[in-house]
C-alpha cells in the first residue's frame, strides 16, 4: 500500500512517549492532593520532588540505561516512587513477587540480572539467603517503616528516607527511545520456572491514557474520576497493580497505600480516608466484605474492581447488598493487563440492583484499541449469540512482545499473529465478553465439557457457602469429572446432599446438565491461593492426586 508519510520540518520535536510524561498533569490540576502511606502524606509537588532524589540515588549507586532495578516492598509511596523513577532513568523496573518461594524469587532475580535491590525489612531474611546466587547485584537499599536499624549482612547502600533526605531534588530526565524497556516481571505457570514479561514506556503510556479514558470518561464505568480517592488492593508487583497507580498519578487523585493487607485496616483506611475506589482479585475482597471492621462500616460509596478470576455470584450478591458499585475486568499479566470491562448503558444502569447481578459478573465490553476475537478449536471465529465458545485471542499496542530471554515461548503465545490468551470465553450480539474457564481448568467428562466457573459461581448462591474451588479429576469411565471444594460460613453446617439438592434446581433450570453435579463434594476450612490471591488449582489438583490433606 503507498501511504502518504508525513516528513516533519527541520527543527520539529518527536514527541516520545515516556513514563515522565504521565507526571505532568497531576501537578498541574491538583499540586495540593495526597499521596498517603502509613503516618507520611505529602502532596503531588513532594511527589515530584521525591521522584527527582531517588533518581538521583540510583544514579549515584551506578545506575544507568537499561540496568535493571529489583524492588521488594509492600504496596507504598516507595514503589509508587520507584514507578516512576526507575524507568525515567532509563532503567528497567523489576517488580519482585515476594509471595513466590525463596528459589523462585531467586530465579526471578537472576534471569532479570538485577543490578540494585530495594528491599523492605521484613525481606531481608530471603535476600540474604539468594544474596550469593546473585552475583550482578552491586548493592542494596533499605525499605524500612521504624527507626530501628536492621541487622543485616548485606553491602546496604542506605536506608531510603536518609538516602532521599541527602540527595538533590534537582533532576534531569532526558529523552530516549519510547520503546525502551521501561518494567518487567514474572509470570507463573501450570509447569517450569517463572515468565518474565516486559513492557515498553510507550506501551505503558498507552494503557495508562486509554485506561483513564475507560474508567473516567465513560458515564457506564463510573470508577476513577478527578475527585475520586485511590488505593490499590492489588499488590503492586502484579501487573503494576494492574496500572491503575499511573493513572491516578496522571488524574491527580488522592493515593492511599495500606502497605501489608490486612482487611480490618483497608477498611479503617477506606473509612479515615475517604477512599471511594479500589481494585483486588475476589479472595482478597471477599475478605475485605468478610471482616470485623466491615460489618458496622457504611461501604456504599466504595466502587470494586475485580480481575484475575471471575467473581462468584455469591460475592457479586454481597456487594449489591451493601450498596458497592461492583465491575469485573479482565486481563493477563501479558496484555499488561486491562483488556475489556464491565460497561452499564444508561437503561442497565436503573435496573434494580438485583437484576444488575449477572450484567456485573460478565467480563465486559473490550476496551477502546482492544482487538479481541473468539476461535474454536477448529480454527473458526465464533458467532455471537453467547453459546459459541473458543478461545479468547487479542491484539493491543500494550501487549508484551514477548517472553525474557524465551523466543520459543514467546512465539507460541502470538501464534499467528494474535496473542492466545488461553481462556475460554463466549459474546454475545452487544459485544459482551463472558470468561467460561481456563483451556485448562475446563472438565471434560464423557465427551462434554463443564465450566469449572459456572459450577463454583452456583454452588456460592447457596447461602451456607463462603467459599468454592472446582476442579476436574480422572476418571476411569468418563475421563474426568468434577471435584468441589467447599468452606462453609461462619457458623453453619453443610453436607453434599444439601449441595447437590441446592444445584439439582439448575438442573431445572437448564443451566446446567443432571451430569454436571459433582459426586465428590469435599468440606474445607480454606482453599489455596497463589502469590496474588488467586484461587490456586494447581496446587488443589497436587494435594488430590497425593490425596493430601487439604
Amino acid at each position: 500500500m503507498n501511504t502518504k508519510i508525513i516528513e516533519p520540518c527541520d527543527g520539529a520535536y518527536q514527541y516520545p512517549l515516556l513514563i515522565k510524561r504521565l507526571l505532568l498533569s497531576g501537578q498541574r490540576y491538583a499540586p495540593g492532593n495526597e499521596i498517603v502511606c502509613a503516618d507520611r502524606r505529602y502532596d503531588y509537588r513532594e511527589l515530584n520532588r521525591r521522584i527527582a532524589r531517588l533518581a538521583n540515588v540510583l544514579r549515584a549507586a551506578g545506575i544507568g540505561p537499561g540496568d535493571t532495578v529489583a524492588v521488594m516492598d509492600w504496596d507504598s509511596h516507595r514503589y509508587l516512587e520507584a514507578y516512576f523513577a526507575v524507568p525515567m532513568i532509563g532503567a528497567v523496573l523489576h517488580h519482585v513477587n515476594v509471595r513466590l518461594s525463596v528459589d523462585q524469587i531467586g530465579y526471578t532475580m537472576a534471569h532479570a540480572e538485577d543490578r540494585l535491590v530495594l528491599v523492605h525489612d521484613d525481606f531481608l531474611p530471603i535476600v540474604e539467603e539468594l544474596a550469593g546466587r546473585l552475583p550482578l547485584v552491586r548493592g542494596f537499599i533499605r525499605l524500612s517503616d521504624s527507626d530501628a536499624v536492621a541487622d543485616t549482612s548485606l553491602n546496604s547502600l542506605g536506608e531510603y528516607e536518609a538516602l532521599l533526605d541527602a540527595a538533590s531534588a534537582d533532576c534531569d530526565f532526558p529523552d530516549f527511545d519510547e520503546n525502551s524497556v521501561a518494567t518487567t516481571f514474572y509470570t507463573t505457570g501450570t509447569t517450569g520456572n517463572p515468565k518474565g514479561v516486559f513492557f515498553s514506556h510507550r506501551q505503558l503510556v498507552l494503557h495508562t491514557l486509554n485506561m483513564a479514558t475507560t474508567l473516567a470518561a465513560h458515564d457506564g464505568v463510573p470508577l476513577l474520576r478527578s475527585q475520586d480517592v485511590y488505593m490499590p488492593m492489588t499488590p503492586m508487583f502484579h501487573v503494576h497493580a494492574w496500572g491503575v497507580p499511573y493513572v491516578a498519578t496522571l488524574l491527580g487523585v488522592k493515593q492511599v497505600y495500606p502497605g501489608r493487607y490486612e482487611p480490618n485496616r483497608l477498611v479503617k483506611l477506606y473509612r479515615e480516608e475517604g477512599v471511594t475506589f479500589s481494585h483486588g482479585v475476589p479472595t482478597v475482597l471477599q475478605m475485605v466484605l468478610n471482616c470485623d471492621e466491615a460489618k458496622d462500616t457504611d461501604l456504599g460509596r466504595w466502587k470494586l474492581l475485580t480481575g484475575g478470576a471471575a467473581p462468584t455470584e455469591g460475592l457479586v450478591r454481597q456487594m449489591s447488598e451493601r450498596g458497592i458499585g461492583f465491575y469485573t475486568g479482565y486481563g493477563m499479566s501479558e496484555t499488561c493487563p486491562l483488556l475489556s470491562l464491565t460497561y452499564l448503558d444508561a437503561r442497565q444502569a436503573e435496573l434494580p440492583a438485583a437484576e444488575q447481578v449477572a450484567l456485573r459478573m460478565r467480563t465486559g465490553v473490550p476496551i477502546p484499541l482492544v482487538d479481541l476475537r473468539i476461535v474454536d478449536e477448529a480454527g473458526r471465529e465464533v458467532e455471537p449469540d453467547d453459546r459459541g465458545v473458543g478461545e479468547v485471542q487479542v491484539r493491543a499496542p500494550w501487549l508484551t512482545q514477548g517472553y525474557l530471554r524465551e523466543p520459543e515461548k514467546g512465539a507460541e503465545l502470538w501464534q499467528g499473529g494474535w496473542l492466545h490468551t488461553g481462556d475460554v470465553a463466549s459474546i454475545n450480539r452487544d459485544g459482551v465478553l463472558q470468561i467460561r474457564d481456563r483451556i485448562k481448568d475446563v472438565i471434560k467428562t464423557g465427551g462434554e465439557w463443564i465450566s469449572s466457573l459456572l459450577l463454583e459461581s452456583l454452588i456460592s448462591r447457596h447461602p451456607k457457602v463462603a467459599n468454592v474451588a472446582v476442579i476436574g479429576v480422572p476418571d476411569a469411565r468418563w475421563d474426568e469429572r468434577p471435584l468441589a471444594l467447599v468452606v462453609p460460613a461462619a457458623g453453619e453446617t453443610l453436607d453434599s446432599e444439601m449441595l447437590k439438592r441446592h444445584l439439582a434446581q439448575f438442573v431445572a433450570s437448564g443451566e446446567i446438565n443432571k451430569w454436571a453435579i459433582p459426586d465428590d463434594i469435599r468440606f474445607v476450612e480454606s482453599i489455596p491461593v497463589t502469590s496474588v490471591g488467586k484461587v490456586n488449582k494447581k496446587q488443589i489438583r497436587e494435594r488430590i492426586a497425593q490425596s493430601a490433606t487439604l
